[in-house]
């Protein structure tokens, strides 16, 4: 249906083309003003007519200058655009939903805006965006990267960190877009590098044989069997050392997951891997290292002055149901030779072969007798007579090792027990064979007592 050319289309004209319609309409008043109705100082206002569907409307302003002013115009304008969305539904026309009459008494009166008004502001308003730019210069951080590199010689899946990164530093000259206020977009002008990052680096390991054992290269490690340490990693390669059972080495380096080199007591070379274990996965190892390298200071040349490094169940182990003890007197002693170990600074292991073998096991004459397990004081023209009696094996064993530690194993001056000094009368050196010098007169008599030695130590 075609329109009047004076009707006002509502719903599709712009604020744009309101605006210009009202520049019209004000050059329009000023060409007429003699012909409209108007009063300088005292005048009620001016009357700006709109036609809707043919119907003339009046809005009146009230002003107190001469001048109509744009700005005023505006307001008005606002206020009624704002008042026929209220109470015009979309989807009503004026003439279906309103009487002419009510439309007109609807004009709402409004006084001067005394402050000054912000063309830009009323746009941004009634446009609802506001879109601002601006470019900006900024010193923004960089972030670093990250860089991984395997390792064969961690355990498999542990990360080490072997640097860490730094953040790096550019200049930036940006055009950021803002939307009511908003961050929308930025635009990268420039950007000159101030300081480059510096990655991260990270190691991770490989080797399935150092995770199964939860141990690193430098730990260490023990062996399984007896076996030897090789001078290279060839199989046909020199024996350099022989190590044995449950003896510990030190893990230096893992040519290969089959190939470990390992340093004993000094001594480097190459063992299988399959003969390594740990305490980890062998935690009994540690009890069963501690004797085996203590079995490793049993020789008949090992010093005697000094304690034997068992413990009160070592004792109670080593003496403790022995075939050849029928009495029960090594067993019934034992807390006594470890006692004595610890006090006076001898191998008790030592004190107690010298009984065993003095005394027959304590089965001889004067051991029943005299409760002297070693023959003490006796000469051979009348050994029984000479030798000295003790109130029981204990008193018997502890006059023996003072004795021995004052005479025989330690050289005059040498600091003892009780504040005494050694006085080193028979002293030729702290081993069998220096006691065997002026102990006894029987020259194997070392190589006797060692044996006894040696069967006791091997009962750990």
């Amino acid at each position: 249906m075609s329109k009047n050319r004076n009707s006002y289309d509502y719903k599709n004209r712009n604020l744009s083309d309101v605006f210009k319609e009202l520049q019209a309409m004000q050059q329009s008043s000023n060409s007429d003003q003699n012909t409209n109705e108007f009063r300088s100082s005292q005048s009620i206002g001016n009357t700006v007519t709109f036609n809707f569907n043919d119907q003339a409307v009046k809005s009146k302003t009230f002003y107190k200058s001469d001048d109509l002013k744009l700005s005023h115009i505006i307001i008005g304008l606002s206020f009624l655009v704002i008042s026929m969305g209220l109470f015009f539904p979309k989807d009503s026309s004026f003439t279906k939903s309103y009487a002419r009459e009510e439309v007109i008494d609807q004009v709402s009166e409004y006084e001067l805006n005394r402050h000054s008004l912000n063309m830009q502001n009323i746009i941004s308003e009634n446009t609802d965006m506001d879109r601002v730019k601006e470019q900006a210069t900024e010193e923004r951080e960089v972030e670093f990267g990250t860089t991984y590199t395997d390792s064969s010689i961690l355990p498999k899946g542990e990360e080490i960190v072997t640097q860490e990164g730094i953040l790096g530093k550019d200049k930036v000259t940006v055009i950021k877009t803002f939307e009511n206020g908003d961050f929308v977009e930025e635009i990268i002008l420039s950007k000159e590098v101030l300081e480059e990052p510096t990655p991260k680096l990270i190691t991770i390991g490989t080797s399935d044989f150092l995770a199964k054992h939860k141990v690193h290269i430098g730990d260490t490690m023990y062996f399984v069997d007896t076996a030897n340490i090789k001078e290279t990693t060839e199989d046909n390669s020199a024996n350099i050392a022989e190590v044995k059972k449950s003896i510990d080495v030190k893990l230096i380096e893992l040519p290969s997951e089959e190939i470990a080199k390992v340093s004993f007591d000094g001594i480097e070379g190459y063992v299988k891997t399959s003969n390594l274990t740990s305490s980890y996965s062998t935690p009994s190892i540690i009890e069963k290292n501690r004797i085996q390298r203590l079995l490793l200071k049993v020789n008949i040349n090992m010093e005697l002055n000094k304690s034997s490094g068992l413990t009160l169940n070592d004792y109670k182990k080593i003496f403790t149901g022995l075939s050849d003890d029928t009495n029960r007197i090594f067993e019934n002693n034992y807390q006594t030779f470890y006692n004595i170990d610890k006090k006076y600074n001898i191998n008790g292991i030592f004190l107690a072969s010298i009984a065993i073998h003095e005394s027959g096991w304590g089965t001889s004459q004067i051991a029943k007798d005299k409760k002297n397990l070693f023959g003490y004081g006796s000469y051979d023209s009348s050994p029984y007579e000479s030798s000295m009696e003790f109130s029981d094996y204990s008193e018997g064993i502890e006059t023996v090792a003072k004795s021995l530690v004052k005479y025989y194993l330690n050289p005059s001056g040498t600091k003892i027990y009780d504040g005494e000094t050694a006085s080193g009368w028979y002293y030729n050196g702290p081993t069998l064979s220096g006691v065997n010098t002026r102990y006894a007169s029987d020259q194997n008599w070392h190589t006797k007592v060692y044996s006894y030695m040696e069967l006791l130590y091997n009962r750990l």
